[in-house]
């Protein structure tokens, strides 16, 4: 009767050990996992902030928005264990779940900048304003001399108070008209200057 007490004693514990020894694994893996979970939002809040700006930049050039698809992967592609599915996926799987949100939160973006955007361009039309990117090309066949983007941007900004034109998205659509041989690109040390292609001949 004693063995039989003492090999349960034993037993229980074992198994309380192994409770205890489970437990901290489990904690010690949901504080990783939450610092992961955080480090990706992060990103992916950074994602969606430079998917608004590029947006943006996108209507100012006036370029109709493509059909955004999202990343497909094997999701769950390295599950050890039921259990731990939501820990245990490789990170090439967190990215992919970061990618689908992303590309989901740039579709819904997308779709909403698609139904303002006629609205805004028939309201320019009606009031006879000129497009950025005209304003730009115009400036700068204007100008004997080259031209950086915080120059067109100050200059448009001055004759163009009422539109709110910013440097970065001057020096965006400024990049569009070079690639598409409407202006040409130089650069004088740390310096980068823009002229149409005439003058730059």
């Amino acid at each position: 009767m004693s063995d039989t007490t003492l090999a349960s004693t034993e037993l229980t514990s074992q198994y309380a050990a192994q409770v205890t020894s489970d437990l901290e694994r489990n904690t010690k893996e949901q504080e990783r996992i939450t610092a992961e979970i955080a480090t990706l939002q992060e990103h992916l809040t950074a994602l969606q902030h430079d998917h608004r700006v590029l947006v943006n930049v996108q209507q100012a050039l006036g370029i109709a928005p493509a059909p955004v698809q999202p990343a497909a992967g094997p999701d769950g592609a390295a599950v050890p264990a039921p259990h731990k599915k939501a820990s245990a996926e490789s990170a090439a799987g967190k990215r992919t779940r970061v990618k689908q949100a992303a590309g989901t939160q740039r579709a819904t973006t997308s779709e909403k900048s698609a139904n303002k955007k006629p609205t805004h361009t028939d309201t320019a039309a009606k009031a006879g304003r000129p497009t950025l990117v005209e304003l730009v090309r115009g400036h700068l066949a204007e100008q004997s001399e080259p031209r950086s983007a915080a120059d067109v941007a100050t200059a448009l900004g001055k004759a163009h108070s009422e539109r709110g034109i910013k440097t970065t998205v001057v020096r965006t659509t400024l990049e569009g008209l070079v690639a598409k041989n409407q202006a040409k690109r130089t650069k004088q040390g740390a310096s980068v200057f823009y002229t149409t292609p005439d003058t730059a001949e």
